[in-house]
């Protein structure tokens, strides 16, 4: 994981506990495990004072939504993070949205790889800079990479509407999330 700053941590309590009346639980770093598994195993050696503690979740920090919630913690957790490491943090950032946002995983029944890989296709990049409206920032990129205009005299050249060609572009093909643009496929 790249910093303890920004670190994935869970408060594991008990549902024992809390009905009782009391959030007697821990924070749980996930970078000291190498696996669900290892981590399941701590946390239940930490409520060991119970008969069969049924473990929750009361808070987490750095963990998207869709990976956990008050009772579960998905599998898939530390592979996800695993994946996250090998990008920017930009690019991690994409991820993210694209996995909660774009394609629903692990929801989709993806492996992570396949996840990464339809990720990498689909990414277009982060469009919140000069502009104000990201679509039409990607329109202006979209339309300089294709060459689309590169044979048309300038002075034609500026009565193209970026504005209305931006807005097709994401009527079909193209979706934009906070600035992140990824392709539709």
């Amino acid at each position: 994981m790249k910093s303890s700053e920004n670190a994935p941590k869970i408060y594991v309590g008990t549902y024992g506990m809390y009905n009782s009346g009391s959030l007697f639980g821990k924070w749980f770093d996930l970078t000291d495990y190498a696996d669900a598994k290892e981590f399941y195993q701590d946390c239940y050696e930490y409520h060991r004072n119970e008969f069969d503690p049924e473990l929750m979740f009361q808070e987490w920090e750095n963990i998207p939504d869709f990976l956990i919630s008050e009772c579960s913690l998905d599998d898939k957790v530390f592979e996800y993070f695993q994946a996250l490491d090998e990008m920017d943090d930009d690019t991690a950032e994409a991820f993210k949205v694209y996995c909660e946002q774009i394609s629903s995983w692990p929801a989709n029944g993806k492996a992570l790889s396949e996840q990464v890989d339809s990720f990498q296709e689909s990414y277009r990049g982060y469009f919140g800079g000069s502009m104000k409206d990201a679509k039409i920032e990607y329109a202006y990129q979209y339309v300089e990479d294709t060459g689309m205009l590169a044979n048309t005299p300038s002075v034609l050249e500026r009565y193209f509407d970026y504005d209305a060609f931006a807005r097709d572009l994401f009527l079909e093909g193209y979706t934009e999330v906070d600035g992140y643009v990824f392709a539709d496929y």
